[in-house]
């Protein structure tokens, strides 16, 4: 039996970095929390929407809006709050319009730019925010 010069050749295999999640990308838990907390700061400050806040639980709103954004950025889903439609249903009876929702991603957008965050995860995050507008304003 002759033995031959060819050799198997081993596959090729090239490990890919697992995709990150755009909470990933923000830095996880710390990077949410931190937004949470500066967002809400923004918006309480804010006569434009301040008054559809008037007599929440904020100690609850902020750890219910952490819980979900942490799970609309792509961290573990640990919200367990209503559905949106529902939760937002009483506001939109105030009066919540697109023009709130508007300020609402204005906040957003400059408490990630005040925290570091690029432009393109900023975006990427008030696509995801802009995503679930008809639901949070009942359209």
């Amino acid at each position: 039996m002759q033995k031959s010069d060819t050799q198997p050749v081993a596959a090729k295999v090239e490990a890919q970095e697992p995709t990150k999640t755009l909470y990933d990308e923000l830095g996880g838990k710390p990077a949410v929390d931190a937004a949470v907390k500066g967002f809400y700061d923004k918006v309480l400050a804010d006569d434009r929407i301040n008054g559809f806040f008037q007599g929440v639980d904020m100690d609850r709103q902020i750890r219910m809006q952490t819980a979900f954004l942490t799970f609309a950025f792509g961290g573990p889903n640990n919200y367990e709050g209503k559905n949106l439609r529902a939760a937002h249903a009483h506001l939109v009876e105030k009066g919540l319009n697109d023009t709130h929702f508007d300020i609402i991603l204005e906040h957003l957008g400059s408490t990630l730019q005040e925290l570091g965050v690029s432009d393109a995860l900023i975006e990427e995050a008030a696509s995801v925010a802009n995503s679930v507008r008809d639901d949070i304003l009942n359209k």
